[in-house]
């Protein structure tokens, strides 16, 4: 397992009630359901469902969560969409 930081941006940060929170994991997708878990449903999850995601500054884009290893200290961004980009 390594070691993650996860940060979220705008209304991501809003439904998580944090900037930011640390996990073991060692994908991208076992990530995302620790996080699920520890937050719940609702607004979180619809946020998250739309967020773009980012593994040390490099866009994970369309590659399934599950394939996308993460190193030992990865930071991962969670994007949600906003306006005026």
């Amino acid at each position: 397992m390594s070691h993650a930081t996860i940060r979220y941006w705008a209304a991501a940060r809003d439904a998580a009630g944090t900037a930011e929170e640390s996990y073991q994991a060692d994908d991208l997708g076992e990530l995302l359901e620790l996080v699920r878990g520890q937050h719940g449903g609702g607004r979180f999850a619809d946020v998250l469902a739309c967020c773009s995601f980012l593994v040390d500054g490099a866009p994970v884009g369309t590659r399934s969560p599950d394939s996308v290893v993460l190193p030992e200290g990865a930071t991962v961004e969670a994007l949600p969409p906003f306006a005026g980009g």
